[in-house]
C-alpha cells in the first residue's frame, strides 16, 4: 500500500497527492471543522519530590529500560519496586538540588502552546498539541484518551527526541502501538509520525545559533588563558552498545547531527562527542562524558562549551548531572572557564521549525504507528511474528526486507535481553549490598 498525505483543508496546501487518495477528501478539505492534533511525546519527570518513587516504578518497570529473560519477566515489578524504594531517597536529593521537581513537563508544555500559535500566524491552522509522556502524568494514554474526546481528525505524533532510539521514541511508539491496537477507533484515526529530525536545517542552525553565543560569550582574557583555543563537547545521551549492535540507528544518527552542527561553529573551535548517564557493568556507548573532562583538562583545556546535544528541554540530566556533577569534575581538573549550552526550551527558531515541522508531515506522505515501529525494529512483540512480517509488507513486498527485519529483531531480542539482564543483576546487587550506582538511564 502507497502511503499518502492526511486529507487537509485548503489553507493547508497538502502538496502531496497520488491515485489513492480517498474519494472523499474533497469533503474533508472544505470542512471548516477539521481538526488537527499534535502528540508530542517524552519521557517525563516528577514534579515534586512526593512523585519520584513513582516515577522511579514506572521507569524500571519499562521492558526497554530492564528487559528480564522470559522466565524472570514476571519478576519485573518485583524488581522495579525494589529499585524504585531503594534509589528514590538519593534521587529525591537531586531533585531537590534543582528546585524539588523536574520542569519537563512545564517546557513540553510551554512548547506546545507556542508551536500551536506559530502554526495559526503562519498556516492559519488551529491545531491543538498533546502532551503524552512515558513514565509520569500525564501518560500516554491519557492523551489519547483526550484526543480521542476531541475528536481529532488527523494527528501528527512527535517524539521530542531529534534522534531515534528504542529506548526513548522507540518505548513510546511501542506503547501507541499496544493503545492502537485494542481501539479500532484509534486504528481508523488518520495520523503520521515523525520519528527522527536531527538533520532538519532549522534544527540544526537553532543548536549552533545556542553554542555560538556561548562561544561568543568567552572574554578575550579566558581566550588567551587558553592559547587561543575553543572546544565544544556535545553530551550526548548513552544507550547500550549492544543496542547499537542489534540495530539502534542512535549512534549514527548522532555523530550525523554532531557534524551538521559543527560545520556552522568557527573553524577554530575544536569539538569532541561523549556519551553520559551510563548505569551497570555493561558497555555503553564511548567515550563516557566523565572519562573526557579530566582528559581535557590533562590537554590542557581552558575553554569549554558543553551542549547536552540529546534534550530539548532541561531536566535532570542537564540541571544536576551536567551542571553540577560534570562542572565539578572539569573544574577539579583545570578546565577553568565552563559554559554550558541551554537546551532549545522555548527558543523562538526552534518553535518556527516545528511549527514548519507539523506542516511537513501533513503535507507529505504519512507514516503509521506500525510502519514507525516495524522500520525502526521497535513493533510490540506479544504479535505473533508473521502478523508484523505481514503488516510491514505494506511498505514493500520484498523478501528481503522481510528477511533484513527478521534478523535485526532476533539481534535485538538476543543483545538487547543479555544486556538488560547485566543491568538487572547489577540493580539486584545494589538492593542487596547498598551500594550506589550511577544514576540510571533515562530522561528523568
Amino acid at each position: 500500500m502507497v502511503s499518502t498525505a492526511i486529507p487537509v483543508p485548503n489553507n493547508m496546501e497538502s502538496v502531496y497527492e497520488d491515485d489513492n487518495s480517498l474519494e472523499d477528501d474533497d469533503d474533508a478539505s472544505t470542512s471548516t471543522d477539521f481538526k488537527v492534533g499534535v502528540l508530542m511525546l517524552n519521557l517525563g519527570g516528577p514534579e515534586t519530590v512526593d512523585d519520584v518513587e513513582g516515577f522511579l516504578y514506572n521507569l524500571f518497570a519499562d521492558p526497554d529500560i530492564i528487559r528480564l529473560p522470559g522466565p524472570l519477566s514476571p519478576l519485573q515489578s518485583v524488581l522495579a519496586y525494589g529499585i524504585s524504594k531503594r534509589r528514590s531517597p538519593k534521587s529525591i536529593e537531586a531533585y531537590k538540588s534543582i528546585g524539588g521537581g523536574s520542569p519537563i513537563l512545564k517546557y513540553s508544555k510551554d512548547q506546545g502552546d507556542l508551536i500551536e500559535k506559530a502554526l495559526k500566524r503562519k498556516y492559519d491552522l488551529s491545531a491543538k498539541c498533546y502532551i503524552g509522556m512515558r513514565y509520569w502524568h500525564p501518560f500516554t494514554e491519557e492523551a489519547l484518551d483526550q484526543i480521542m474526546k476531541d475528536e481529532v481528525d488527523a494527528l501528527v505524533i512527535l517524539p521530542l527526541y531529534p534522534q531515534f532510539s528504542i529506548s526513548t521514541s522507540g518505548s513510546s511508539l511501542r506503547v501507541l502501538q499496544e493503545e492502537f491496537a485494542k481501539s479500532k477507533k484509534l486504528r481508523s484515526l488518520q495520523h503520521t509520525v515523525v520519528d527522527k529530525w536531527y538533520d532538519r536545517p532549522g534544527y540544526v542552525s537553532c543548536m549552533a545559533n545556542l553554542i555560538n553565543k556561548e562561544l561568543d560569550a568567552f572574554t578575550p582574557e579566558q581566550v588567551k588563558e587558553g592559547n587561543g583555543k575553543k572546544h565544544v563537547l556535545f553530551s550526548a545521551h548513552g544507550v547500550p552498545k549492544s543496542y547499537i549492535e542489534a540495530g539502534d540507528p542512535y549512534q549514527e544518527q548522532i555523530v550525523e547531527c554532531v557534524e551538521k552542527i559543527s560545520n556552522q561553529l568557527p573553524d577554530d573551535v575544536e569539538v569532541h562527542l561523549s556519551y553520559q548517564s551510563r548505569v551497570g557493568p555493561i558497555e555503553w556507548l564511548r567515550p563516557y562524558t566523565d572519562d573526557v573532562l579530566p582528559q581535557l583538562g590533562a590537554d590542557g583545556v581552558k575553554n569549554l562549551v558543553v551542549v547536552p546535544i540529546s534534550f530539548v528541554s532541561e531536566h535532570i540530566e542537564t540541571l544536576e548531572e551536567i551542571d553540577i556533577e560534570y562542572r565539578e569534575l572539569a573544574e577539579e581538573n583545570g578546565v577553568t572557564n565552563w559554559r554550558r549550552c541551554p537546551a532549545l526550551n522555548t527558543d523562538a527558531g526552534f518553535i518556527e521549525d516545528m511549527a514548519d515541522l507539523v506542516m511537513d508531515a501533513l503535507s507529505e506522505p504519512s507514516t503509521s504507528v506500525t510502519e514507525a515501529c516495524v522500520r525502526n525494529n521497535c513493533e510490540i512483540e506479544m504479535q505473533p511474528f508473521n502478523e508484523r512480517m505481514g503488516i510491514s509488507t505494506e511498505m514493500g513486498n520484498s523478501s528481503t526486507k522481510r528477511a533484513d527485519a527478521k534478523s535485526m529483531i532476533a539481534a535485538e531480542l538476543i543483545n538487547g535481553r543479555l544486556a538488560m539482564v547485566g543491568v538487572a543483576g547489577t540493580m539486584l546487587l545494589e538492593l542487596l549490598n547498598g551500594k550506589s550506582l550511577l544514576r540510571l538511564f533515562g530522561m528523568m
